[in-house]
């Protein structure tokens, strides 16, 4: 299987995993380090070794990382540009370390210097960091905005525009995430329209450059701009959207990750919820928030397979 949860990291990258074991992922997201903070401690080889370990022991595969919240790609301030650029480069070749295939970042926030500011700066900063990165197997991914304020690439066209620019478009990824997709307006609600929207994705700019998704639900309305999740049927999106992304002959096998709200056993409701949506097509599942019992379903598989000889962790671009 194919699905997993973003996990904590509190008390060591390798606790991110043994958490993602116990509520029955089969793929595991995570930070790097502190999301809050600029800098973060060394990672030693000592902690890289039992990673390397942990996940051998719960058999978690496929393992990727989301940049911390801080970094601005977009940023038109040139320290604060230059800041980010720096410690997204930290946090890649930590990924690197680790052996992880990519990391997801937002594009950022253009702060008000205009889309076309906003899509020079962050083309800079990936062309800068492809450079910095060259050789290495790690690779950026880029997720869609929700659409708020001055956020860059809450449309498909931007993330495109993006694309167009950088000198190595062949080593980009992208992850879309539900919940963005539908607070900028792409009604994914029926099966119907989240094919118009992959068919979109696709033109603009290829179903083969996606990487992985977010699954989650939304709080507010489409068109909302606001990146507000909520668990899987218990929002504006309902399940069709998610039984028909489980079951795209395409992208269905790709890594997805939820990032619903964190209480009680939430985790292993969502993920059990979005595993039956996947049987049969499911089969048995109607109907917005028709959630299955706590605790029920949430067994471990085995995750994607290695994408290459020599153990990385996960399919490369």
């Amino acid at each position: 299987m194919n699905l997993g949860a973003h996990m904590s990291i509190a008390g060591g990258l390798p606790r991110a995993l043994e958490r993602g074991k116990a509520v029955g992922c089969s793929i595991v997201q995570l930070f790097l380090k502190n999301q809050v903070r600029w800098a973060g401690r060394p990672l030693t080889a000592e902690e890289a070794a039992e990673f390397t370990r942990v996940q051998a022991e719960t058999g978690i595969r496929t393992v990727f990382a989301h940049a911390t919240y801080l970094i601005n790609l977009c940023a038109p301030d040139e320290k604060e540009w230059a800041r980010s650029v720096d410690a997204f480069h930290d946090e890649l070749l930590r990924a690197e370390t680790l052996r992880l295939p990519f990391v997801i970042i937002h594009p950022g926030s253009h702060k008000g210097a205009g889309l076309d500011a906003g899509l020079e700066r962050i083309t800079a900063a990936i062309d800068d960091l492809h450079r910095r990165t060259q050789g290495l197997g790690v690779r950026i991914v880029l997720e869609n905005a929700a659409g708020a304020g001055n956020l860059v690439g809450s449309r498909l066209e931007e993330l495109r525009g993006i694309l167009e620019r950088v000198r190595e478009p062949e080593r980009l990824g992208f992850c879309l995430d539900t919940c963005h997709l539908f607070a900028a307006g792409y009604d994914i609600r029926t099966r119907e329209g989240l094919a118009a929207t992959l068919d979109a994705f696709d033109r603009l700019i290829g179903l083969d450059r996606l990487r992985a998704f977010h699954l989650n639900d939304a709080k507010k309305g489409l068109g909302s701009g606001l990146d507000r999740h909520e668990h899987i049927g218990q929002g504006q999106i309902g399940l069709e959207a998610f039984r028909a992304l489980l079951n795209h002959p395409r992208v269905g096998g790709l890594p997805m990750s939820i990032e619903t709200p964190k209480a009680e056993d939430w985790d292993q409701r969502n993920l059990a919820t979005l595993r039956a949506l996947r049987d049969s097509g499911g089969a048995g599942l109607s109907g917005r928030g028709s959630l299955p019992p706590s605790g029920r379903g949430a067994r471990s598989g085995s995750g994607s397979s290695r994408g290459r000889s020599g153990g990385r962790r996960s399919g490369r671009s």
